[in-house]
């Protein structure tokens, strides 16, 4: 067998051509994640303004009727959807600053019907950071938030 031929009939691959080929790969690759990198969305962000993570957590742990919290009352009915076969998503909570120390809260809860359509509340309140009290703003929110006597 002449000295430049594997035993399979094909010339050896050179040494060079090797390594042209694992370095294109490694490039490929180090491409690949770089452009992965580059399209990952930013990851979320958590609430930077402290009197606004003041006016959410306001909202959250202002009594519902029939539960300690309001927040535990929206988990708890998607957890009794759950229960009954039924589905229920709970939105992220979004807060806006309207004037001072005046926040809006609002929520998404998405409930699918007995014959598979879907439903859609939007739960908003108010939260004056100022005077520590907590307003429905919306027909939904009116629903879970218990009535303070005046």
């Amino acid at each position: 067998m002449p000295p430049n031929q594997s035993s399979g009939g094909f010339a050896p691959v050179s040494f060079t051509m090797v390594k042209v080929v694992r370095y294109t790969a490694l490039a490929l690759l180090v491409s690949g994640v770089l452009y992965y990198l580059w399209m990952m969305p930013p990851p979320p962000n958590p609430i930077a303004d402290s009197r606004a993570a003041e006016a959410l957590g306001l909202v959250q742990t202002h009594q519902a009727q029939g539960y300690p919290t309001i927040l535990q009352a929206m988990t708890e009915h998607v957890r009794s959807m759950s229960e009954r076969n039924r589905v229920a998503r709970l939105g992220e909570w979004r807060v806006k600053q309207l004037e001072g120390d005046l926040y809006e809260i609002r929520v998404q809860l998405r409930d699918q019907g007995v014959t598979g359509q879907w439903f859609e509340r939007e739960f908003i309140w108010h939260a004056d950071l100022a005077l520590k009290k907590v307003n429905a703003a919306s027909l939904p929110a009116d629903g879970i938030t218990p009535k303070k006597p005046e």
